[in-house]
Parts: structure tokens; sequence; C-alpha cells
């Protein structure tokens, strides 16, 4: 492989993981305007989870062993039902660019949760200063009583999408305690099929299936769903994890501040999705937050 060539596909891996993951929000926003959201997220993860397993199994890697498995669903209702589920049902109140703003705040619980579950690092003015830029930006999006000339979001639907980032960021601190396979496809395949069987148990619990009908599901939702599960889960997961292992996980990283420019973009260009003082000043808040965090120096516990 030619220098140049390689350097193509690493641009083609950081298009996919920028503009393809940061599209998702778009389309689950078109998805849960037709197929209720735990529903619609099994729809995604399944066939994901099912394809990256097989994947895995042909390239010869073992399956979990029961120990594994016992971790795999531990994450996997952290990722799959409460960040994931709780994503999709959000997107039903909230716009998906103002959504995946929401989501950017990931990281700010990461370090959070590096600090009080692994213990692994410790709090630092830099640290501090911008955890409460991050604060005052979401703030700025729920506050009912600035006048920024559009309406606040709705508030239920903003402390679900702070409870999802909090879930992920649990899950993460916990995958580096927990027996996971050694074989990332395989790990993460499991992981989604795992939480997309529970996602539809959790449907059906949740009476989602009364009255739903598949023949209801226009084309449009469709073509999310299945952009969702192959563009989304599959391509994306695979640029992700050839990509980790070729540049610095900081460089890697920054998907998470390129996702909800490309989000609220898309969700205004194609979502007629408002486009206001709050959410521009909500949103620079936020991402000036994730930018301190991802270049702080790590100051480590002894």
């Amino acid at each position: 492989m030619t220098q140049s060539t390689a350097r193509w596909k690493i641009l083609m891996a950081y298009a996919i993981i920028y503009f393809v993951w940061g599209s998702t929000f778009f389309f689950i926003r078109v998805g849960v305007r037709q197929v209720p959201p735990l529903l619609f997220a099994a729809l995604r993860f399944i066939p994901a989870g099912l394809v990256l397993v097989g994947w895995s199994l042909v390239r010869g890697d073992r399956l979990p062993r029961a120990r594994e498995w016992a971790s795999i669903a531990a994450i996997a209702f952290l990722i799959f039902v409460m960040d994931y589920g709780f994503l999709f049902w959000a997107e039903q109140r909230v716009a998906s660019g103002v959504a995946a703003v929401m989501m950017a705040t990931i990281p700010a619980f990461m370090v959070l949760a590096e600090i009080l579950i692994l213990g692994t690092q410790k709090m630092t003015v830099r640290l501090a200063v911008a955890l409460l830029i991050g604060l005052a930006g979401v703030a700025v999006l729920v506050s009912h009583s600035l006048n920024l000339g559009d309406t606040a979001i709705d508030t239920v639907g903003a402390a679900t999408l702070i409870l999802a980032a909090i879930s992920w960021s649990i899950a993460a601190a916990l995958s580096r305690k927990l027996p996971l396979p050694r074989a990332k496809v395989m790990s993460s395949g499991a992981q989604m099929l795992a939480g997309g069987l529970m996602l539809t148990l959790c449907s059906a619990f949740a009476g989602e299936w009364h009255g739903f009908h598949f023949s209801s599901i226009s084309a449009s939702a469709w073509f999310a769903c299945a952009y969702l599960a192959i563009a989304g889960s599959i391509v994306g997961f695979t640029a992700y994890v050839w990509l980790i292992h070729r540049e610095s996980p900081t460089r890697v990283g920054t998907y998470a501040y390129v996702n909800p420019v490309v989000a609220v973009t898309l969700g205004y260009l194609l979502g007629g999705e408002a486009l206001g003082m709050r959410t521009l000043l909500g949103s620079a808040c936020v991402l000036v937050s994730v930018v301190m965090i991802a270049k702080r120096p790590a100051v480590k516990t002894a």
C-alpha cells in the first residue's frame, strides 16, 4: 500500500465517522416520527449486531464465554437500552441537531466517570472550567427564562438526553474493568445484538406493539432504518475500529465535536429545524467544553 493510498483511506475513515455518525441523528428523527422509538432502535441494532458477529466468526474469532456474556449484557443495557433507547425516545420531543449537541456532553461525563468510578483522573482548574462551560451551554438550551428569540427545548427530553449521556459514560468506564472478548468486532457486535434484543423486550413491555403495523411504515422510515443499521452501525463502526488502530485516540475523538455541527446543519437544511440564537449559543458552549476536555493534559492519580 502506497503512502498516498493509506492517507486516502485514513481521510475516508474520518469522513465516515464525522459525517455518517453526525447524520444519524437526523435519520433517527425521521424514523421515530412513524415507528415507536424503542422498536425502531431494535430494528437498527439487531441486524447490525448479527452482521458484525457473523463477520467476526468468519474471521476466526470465537464466541464470547459465559462470563463475557454477563459483561456484554451489562454494557449492552447501559449503551443500547439506556443511551440509545433514551436518545430515540427523546428525539420525538427534541430536534435532532439539539439532541446531538446534548449528547456531545458525553466526554464531560466520561471524565467524571474516570474521576469518580475508576479513580484514574484528578480534577483540575482547566477541567472544572470546561465542565462549567458545558453546563452553561446545556442551561442555555433548556432555560425558559432567557429571552433569546427561540423556544427552549423540551425539559423532559433534555433530561432524558443527559441521562443517556451519563449512561454511556458509565458503560465506557465499566468496559475497562469488565471481562469482554478481546476481538473488538465480536465484542461490539455481541453488544449490539444483545442490546437490540433487550430493546425489543422493552418495546413490548412499553406497549409499543399495540395497534402498530409494519405495513404502516413508509419508504422514508425504512430507508432511515437501513441507513442507521448499515451506514451508522456497520460501516461507521468498522471505520472507527480501523482508524483507532492507526491514529491517536485524541485525533479520532474529534468526531465528538464534529458530529453536532453536522447534525445541526442537516436538521436545519433537511428537517426544517430552528437555528436561532439559543441553539447557536448553547451549542457553542458545549463544543468549547468538549474541545477543552479533549485537549487537556491528563492528570492521573498515583
